[in-house]
């Protein structure tokens, strides 16, 4: 798929299958993919993986700035959907940040006014309140203007996977609040098919992570729980554990998402299936308006 993501642990001795390998046992052929978030990949799920490997982001430090300016130039083209006095959500990662950011200048000089934001993260609501953006909950504003968001991947339906940021559940409730869900993104978001360049997102309950994950696999992916750099596992803002799912295909998103779904234990996933209205796209040509 073009991205080989460096698996590492305190003694790497040799390159395999587009990996490195620790000292401590057999690789096996693993898929090269590119990951925004570290991940341990967990021995509950392969017998022939050691445990204490850890993927490591794929993307070049070269090559962040350029990205950068791409997702804020997407962000400024989403951002004229906004009128004044809209109810807007908010939503988390890196090119979502850029939305509250302008968001705020806008807020400050007078562009808008009486704006309210539903945070879909943490995060972002701390980055809200540090621009004095007006926050809400959904208990206070239970339907939205307008939601806008990145995506992790983007095929030419506009389906997405979201999730890579830690927050696709509330990500989730508050685009299906919106009236019109908008999508920021740079280019390498853009695939043909789902799946092509990062694992889904799956959603669970600690208890039930053992059983889920078996469930899974039998789906037909391999499945690997996020974890920190520190080796505990990753926790959302709801309390969760994220499993990071590998599919071979994903030609049916809506079927797979449904039988996802139906897994007990499972709170959610990552394939946002038909919800995204417009998409802007940065690029080296531009902003490329996208729409279903």
């Amino acid at each position: 798929w073009g991205y080989a993501p460096r698996l590492c642990n305190r003694r790497v001795n040799r390159w395999h299958s587009g990996c490195t390998r620790a000292s401590g046992g057999g690789l096996g052929r693993i898929p090269k993919r590119k990951y925004n978030h570290y991940v341990i990949i967990d021995r509950m799920w392969s017998a022939a993986l050691p445990s204490a490997y850890v993927m490591q982001p794929a993307t070049k430090g070269n090559e962040m700035p350029l990205l950068d300016s791409y997702k804020q130039q997407a962000a400024e083209r989403a951002l004229e959907h906004v009128q004044t006095g809209m109810r807007l959500g908010l939503g988390t990662g890196s090119t979502a940040r850029y939305v509250v950011e302008g968001l705020a200048t806008r807020l400050r000089d007078g562009r808008l006014r009486d704006i309210v934001g539903v945070p879909t993260s943490e995060a972002t609501a701390a980055l809200a309140r540090s621009l004095d953006v007006p926050l809400a909950t959904l208990d206070d504003q239970f339907t939205l203007d307008l939601a806008i968001d990145g995506a992790d991947e983007i095929d030419p339906q506009l389906n997405l996977i979201k999730g890579l940021g830690g927050a696709l559940l509330r990500e989730k409730i508050v685009a299906a609040a919106a009236a019109t869900f908008v999508i920021v993104a740079d280019h390498t978001k853009i695939v043909r098919i789902l799946g092509e360049r990062t694992a889904l997102p799956v959603e669970v309950i600690p208890f039930g992570m053992r059983p889920c994950g078996q469930h899974l696999r039998d789906l037909g992916c391999i499945p690997l729980l996020r974890r920190r750099v520190d080796g505990t596992p990753f926790v959302t803002d709801e309390g969760n554990y994220i499993l990071d799912c590998r599919f071979n295909t994903m030609n049916e998103p809506a079927s797979l998402g449904i039988a996802i779904r139906a897994i007990p234990g499972v709170v959610d996933h990552g394939l946002f299936v038909d919800m995204a209205s417009v998409a802007y796209v940065a690029g080296t040509d531009g902003v490329t308006i996208l729409r279903r």
